[in-house]
């Protein structure tokens, strides 16, 4: 019997650190619209060119190289936008880095399983924790060369990581390469030179606490008047004092309003980004501000009152409702989304889909969701799951650090506490003990609705498993309670069932009526040894 890895106990999510919120700038001039691009370009091109110095300092970096960039920075713009712009070049470059990182140990990890699949005779079986050898000679002759292609590239990419290089793209790197396949991309070349230029301009100011609505270099009014700090080479463009332009629209936040209108009104640090969608040629701005996480919920106040199994798909939520001793109740839930499209499309699909389960949990009064701890980093390459492209395809596609994310910000606004659980076995084990049980004439159970009902029930602490085998002595209840739907702490778990009430008929089902507690009521061949002791006595 292949052993079982150790299942990792259950853990209250902690809350988000930060909030961004976006709105549209409607009704822009065309004055406004002009400057903003100029603006941007301007900075955009300042940025490009500290973020190549940034990268050739490479693991010489110092706070000394940094104040000279920042200098040469501040004659061309301001002191508060070149700090934004070293700072978002740092930035850049740490994130590249771990990107790098990462992708060292999965080549690492590649060349580990392809050498130990090369060293097998060809056609060996494999077992759950030992691959085998490959199928085909003609196979392990394409595996060998691509152990030598992949060695290559983890020798170039350990030099560039003892050297402090990285390679990164701004305006990202899909875009780039959208240039040489247009037809594709279904863009002109016109279209993707829009594209490529807005993605390229720099328009974020940092916020800073302690100066007007906490923020110098980006500023919003109470009111939802936009002005901003032009830089030096751009201050003729100025229509108020101290070289800001107003721009002519107002912005209202419909999404925490309250909390953004008492932070700027405190004087509290809020940071801001312009941005410019090419595609509907729409101009938008977001503000973004830290927050305390919350205290974790305790364990036992958030599955006071149930809890949502959620089981994660990579095209719908499957979800089920659990009370506390682990039963399901009602129907299983199911909420689609469409991974298909551009990231802002999915991004909306992820959100929809979660809007509507949060509904649902609020709907039933449950104050905890259950979610799979999943992390598909390591798992996914193709050396480990070889030709099952399927399954790769399947676990590539689904949003877990993006459905994890978005439910953790969007459940600490509704006040209900995020669980994440072990997904080890759910999916196995929820279909072998409660997809048949689960199903009946009128609802069909998937496997993945028995997966949430597993989700549900580690996350409160229960075994997956629907009954506990009996006592090895002997059939009885005297070694203790055989089911595990209700533990000893519970009331009534052993009493009578509850009458019904009703008119009587001749014929009386089992454990119905007054006498359901009694045992010499029931149709037994035996009588108890009290019921006889009774009878025998004078």
């Amino acid at each position: 019997m292949a052993e079982l890895r150790p299942i990792a106990p259950a853990f209250v999510v902690p809350g988000p650190s930060g909030v961004a919120v976006r709105d549209r700038l409607k009704h822009l001039a065309p004055a406004d619209d002009e400057v903003l691009r100029l603006v941007g370009a301007h900075l955009g091109a300042l940025a490009s060119a500290d973020l190549k110095t940034r990268c050739a300092d490479g693991l010489e970096h110092s706070t000394g190289t940094w104040a000279a960039r920042k200098r040469e920075l501040t004659a061309h713009s301001s002191a508060r936008w070149a700090g934004a712009i070293t700072k978002a070049s740092h930035d850049q470059w740490a994130l590249a880095r771990r990107g790098q990182d990462d992708h060292i140990r999965d080549l690492q990890a590649a060349i580990a399983m392809i050498t130990c699949r090369l060293s097998l005779p060809v056609g060996k079986k494999g077992t759950r924790k030992e691959p085998g050898g490959y199928r085909s000679a003609r196979e392990w002759f394409a595996k060998s060369r691509r152990l030598h292609l992949l060695q290559d590239r983890l020798q170039r990419r350990r030099a560039d990581q003892q050297a402090g290089r990285v390679r990164v793209v701004r305006g990202g790197k899909r875009l780039a390469r959208a240039r040489h396949h247009l037809e594709a991309a279904g863009l002109t070349e016109a279209e993707w030179r829009q594209s490529w230029e807005a993605e390229r301009w720099f328009l974020t100011a940092d916020g800073e606490s302690g100066k007007r609505y906490g923020n110098e270099t980006i500023r919003i009014t109470p009111d939802g008047q936009v002005s901003i700090k032009l830089p030096a080479p751009l201050a003729h463009h100025a229509n108020a004092p101290h070289g800001r332009y107003v721009l002519a629209c107002r912005v209202a936040f419909a999404h925490r309003r309250n909390e953004w209108a008492d932070r700027i009104e405190a004087n509290r640090a809020v940071a801001y980004r312009i941005h410019l969608d090419a595609a509907r040629d729409r101009w938008y701005i977001t503000a973004s501000w830290q927050i305390l996480a919350a205290p974790a919920v305790p364990m036992p106040t958030a599955l006071a009152y149930g809890v949502i199994g959620v089981d994660t798909n990579a095209d719908h939520l499957a979800a089920w409702r659990l009370d506390t001793h682990g039963n399901p109740i009602g129907n299983p839930r199911r909420f689609p989304y469409d991974l298909s499209g551009n990231a802002e499309h999915r991004d909306a699909q992820v959100r929809h889909a979660l809007t509507r389960l949060l509904h649902w949990a609020r709907a039933c009064g449950v104050n905890a969701i259950a979610i799979e701890d999943l992390d598909f980093q390591a798992e996914k390459t193709r050396e480990k799951h070889g030709r099952r492209k399927r399954f790769r395809r399947l676990i590539s596609g689904m949003p877990t650090s993006r459905l994890r994310a978005r439910l953790t910000s969007m459940a600490d606004q509704s006040g209900i506490a995020i669980i994440a659980a072990d997904p080890a076995y759910t999916s196995k084990w929820g279909a072998q003990h409660w997809q048949k049980p689960l199903t009946t004439k009128t609802r069909t159970t998937t496997r993945h609705d028995a997966a949430a009902v597993a989700i549900g029930r580690r996350a409160q602490g229960h075994p997956i498993r629907r009954r506990t085998a009996p006592p090895p002595a002997h059939q009885s209840d005297e070694q203790g309670h055989r089911t595990i739907q209700a533990g000893p702490q519970a009331l009534g778990r052993e009493g009578p069932r509850p009458r019904i009430p009703g008119p009587r008929t001749r014929s009386v089902p089992p454990g119905r009526g007054a006498n359901a507690g009694d045992r010499n009521a029931q149709h037994r061949s035996e009588r108890s040894a009290e019921h006889v002791q009774l009878m025998l006595s004078p």
